[in-house]
C-alpha cells in the first residue's frame, strides 16, 4: 500500500469495482481513471450506477470487489484511515443538506473547524472569500430557508470547497432546481473547471456535459459501456446502446 501521493499518475483510479445491494448488482467490474485538473462526466439513464460510483469513490459505500486509488494510495485498503481520505474529497449531492439551524457561514465553517482543526478566524475568512466569489457574500448571515434553491446549491458547493479538496464529486447537482436556477449553478462548475479543479460529475444536463467534459463515461446497467472525449461520445458514439440513449436525448430537445 502506497502512502506517498503519485502526482504524475491519475488522481482517481478505480479497478474492477463491483458493488451489490442484496441481489442487485449496481456496479459491474468498473474501471475508471481521472487525471488531475480534468472533468469527467458520468452520463446514462437513471439507475445506471452513476450515483453509486460517486459514493464508492468517496468510501460512502463499501465496495464488494476491486480497488480504488487516490493519488496513488489504495484507499480501499482496510488499513487506510477512511476519515482522512474523505477529508481530501469534496462531495455535493442533489439535496443541499444544509443544517437549517445554522447560518450559511456556520454551515460552511463547520467541517474546517471541527474536522480539520482550522481556527475560527481562518475558516471564516476562507468561507467569506468563497462566498464572495460565488455571489453569496451578502448571504453569509442568512439561514438556508431564506435562500433560493440555486443559492442553497451554491452554498453547498462552497461548503465542499471550504475543506480545500483534492477532488470534487458532484452528483446531479441541478436535479432539484427549477429550470431558471440551473444556469447559475452550472456557471460555478464552469469557473471551477477554469481554475483546474479535478471533478467527477454525474449529470442529466447533456449539453453541459458536452461542454465541460475532458472525459465522458456512458454507464448502462452498472457498466461503463463507452468512454472517450466529449467529441467522440456525443459526436460519434460507437456502442448501439449509447447511440439509442443520445438519440432519445436529442428527440427530447435536451442536446
Amino acid at each position: 500500500m502506497s502512502r506517498n501521493p503519485d502526482l504524475n499518475g491519475p488522481m482517481l483510479r478505480m479497478e474492477s469495482v463491483r458493488k451489490t445491494f442484496g441481489d442487485s448488482v449496481v456496479l459491474r467490474d468498473v474501471d475508471l481513471e481521472v487525471a488531475p485538473h480534468t472533468v469527467t462526466t458520468l452520463i446514462g439513464a437513471s439507475g445506471s450506477g452513476k450515483s453509486t460510483l460517486l459514493r464508492c469513490a468517496n468510501l460512502l459505500e463499501e465496495i464488494d470487489d476491486g480497488a480504488i486509488w487516490l493519488d496513488g494510495e489504495e484507499i480501499t485498503d482496510p488499513r487506510v484511515d477512511q476519515d482522512a481520505v474523505r477529508r481530501r474529497i469534496g462531495v455535493v449531492f442533489q439535496a443541499y443538506n444544509l443544517f437549517p439551524h445554522m447560518t450559511v457561514l456556520e454551515n460552511i465553517t463547520l467541517a474546517p473547524r471541527r474536522v480539520h482543526g482550522v481556527n475560527r478566524a481562518e475558516a471564516e475568512a476562507h468561507a467569506r472569500e468563497l462566498l464572495d466569489r460565488l455571489g453569496l457574500g451578502a448571504k453569509a448571515g442568512e439561514y438556508p430557508d431564506r435562500l433560493s434553491g440555486g443559492q442553497q446549491q451554491r452554498a453547498a458547493i462552497v461548503r465542499a470547497l471550504a475543506v480545500r479538496p483534492r477532488l470534487l464529486l458532484l452528483d446531479e447537482i441541478t436535479a432539484a432546481l427549477d429550470p431558471e436556477l440551473v444556469g447559475e449553478v452550472l456557471n460555478v462548475v464552469r469557473d471551477l473547471k477554469n481554475d483546474g479543479m479535478t471533478m467527477v460529475l454525474a449529470t442529466h444536463e447533456m449539453g453541459f456535459a458536452r461542454e465541460v467534459a475532458d472525459q465522458v463515461c456512458f454507464l448502462d446497467g452498472g457498466v461503463i459501456l463507452e468512454r472517450g472525449s466529449a467529441e467522440d461520445i456525443f459526436g460519434n458514439p460507437q456502442q448501439e446502446r449509447t447511440q439509442r440513449f443520445l438519440r432519445r436525448i436529442v428527440e427530447a430537445g435536451r442536446l
